[in-house]
């Protein structure tokens, strides 16, 4: 086990590596990077941003005083080669210093932090609530496989898993949110909240969150109950399923104390990489449909604006936190099971 779980270790390093290389890379060939942003503030008079490295090569900027381009450039970080740029870069992220924004004068890290408890509302109630519902879903649907309550059931499901996200949160914003005017249409919270009473907080926060979250439960949890409901009907066909209901076991106690054991392995297995993710997948469509300012949405902006600190350092600390709940799922295998052997 030790000696898997260093293997495993040692090769995050250049698998990182190579994700971080091929996304620098990328970015050299993009046009219409910060400095051409920058120019294109300055002419119109808005002015422009101030921040220190980067992953882009300048090619613009004709008509421009060659020296303001270099102060720019330099600006930037844009001077140096891009190949020590990118060594600069690995260096600052092997001490978990994520750079610092472009345009919003900020590190990384803060704005991954100010965003997060967006993404952890939406990520964690979709977790929630998914697995709530799926995993009773697809046992009440082996139990009673092959009858109409199970096809109907599957209907329901997969129409919910072919309807994107957005297009659901539309439906629900001009539903309840314009024609019916149940809920609101954007935000997480009131703009009076600082005034709320503890439980008016509770409720509005409630309030506010149960349309985006309505949009991105539907669609989630159709793969969770069909693979809770797979892995029961393979364990009810087992022998030892049959060898209990010979011994007198009642089929309550035949499914609950035998069988939902050993058919959740692959559903608890699963349970750390859902987890996590939750805290750092938002759903980049939902929070810009419903206004809500996550990870998301972040990320979008920074891609839009070429802000490349928050581009390079997101993904550098969202790779990473991927491989390692990779890793922590695959040794759930053993903890859940202990049959199972990495040798």
């Amino acid at each position: 086990m030790l000696a898997y779980v260093l293997k495993r270790l040692l090769l995050m390093v250049p698998t990182l590596l190579g994700v971080l290389l091929i996304t620098f890379a990328v970015v050299q060939f993009v046009p219409g990077g910060p400095v051409e942003q920058y120019l294109a503030e300055a002419r119109a008079g808005t002015g422009g941003g101030s921040a220190e490295g980067g992953g882009f090569s300048y090619r613009g900027g004709q008509g421009v005083d060659p020296k303001r381009i270099e102060q720019i450039k330099a600006l930037y970080g844009f001077d140096k080669p891009a190949h020590e740029r990118f060594f600069q870069m690995l260096g600052q992220f092997a001490r978990f210093d994520l750079g610092k924004s472009f345009f919003q004068n900020k590190p990384v890290s803060q704005l991954i932090i100010e965003k997060l408890p967006v993404s952890i509302s939406l990520g964690l109630w979709t977790f929630f609530i998914s697995y709530l519902v799926a995993v009773p879903l697809g046992v009440a649907k082996a139990v009673r496989a092959g009858s109409r309550f199970d096809l109907l059931t599957t209907l329901l499901v997969l129409v919910g898993y072919a309807i994107p996200g957005f297009v659901l949160g539309v439906v629900l914003l001009v539903v309840f949110g314009g024609q019916l005017q149940w809920f609101p249409l954007r935000g997480l919270t009131s703009g009076n909240w600082d005034e709320l009473s503890w439980g008016a907080r509770i409720v509005d926060y409630l309030w506010h969150i149960t349309l985006p979250v309505t949009a991105m439960v539907l669609g989630s949890f159709a793969v969770t109950a069909m693979l809770t409901k797979n892995a029961f009907l393979e364990e009810i066909r087992k022998q030892y399923v049959v060898t209990a209901r010979a011994k007198g076991l009642g089929e309550r106690q035949v499914l609950w104390k035998h069988v939902f054991r050993n058919a959740l392995i692959p559903i608890i297995t699963g349970f750390p990489a859902a987890f996590i993710g939750a805290f750092f997948t938002g759903s980049l469509l939902i929070e810009t449909l419903f206004s809500l300012d996550g990870l998301g949405l972040l990320s979008y902006e920074s891609v839009i604006r070429r802000d490349y600190p928050v581009v390079l350092g997101t993904l550098y600390l969202f790779t990473l936190i991927g491989l390692v709940t990779k890793l922590i799922s695959d040794l759930c295998y053993v903890w859940v099971d202990p049959r199972v052997k990495f040798d």
